[in-house]
């Protein structure tokens, strides 16, 4: 029986490489919206963060989000993130 296998992303703030179950998928669609994918399927460029707010300041202060994208982010997508991975975390705790 084969074994199947897991896909895996980079994370744009540390640049590890990770099951794609356990980062967060921003998306810039096809209009140039920019959001939160949470379910992984949205149409468009994605771009992959760990559920990590270290990582999140990281790609904000080096802009690899911004690069993974093409786009340039606004301020609001960026505290959606942050509310999202606080959000996480306390699901967690």
């Amino acid at each position: 029986m084969r074994k199947k296998k897991i896909p895996m992303r980079m994370c744009v703030g540390c640049r590890e490489s990770k099951p794609k179950q356990e980062l967060i998928r921003v998306v810039r669609s096809p209009e140039g919206e920019i959001h939160i994918d949470l379910k992984g399927k949205a149409p468009g460029r994605g771009a992959y963060l760990c559920y990590n707010i270290e990582c999140l300041e990281k790609a904000i202060k080096h802009k690899s989000l911004e690069r993974a994208l093409d786009e340039k982010i606004g301020e609001e997508v960026y505290q959606s993130l942050r509310g999202e991975l606080s959000k996480a975390h306390e699901s967690k705790s």
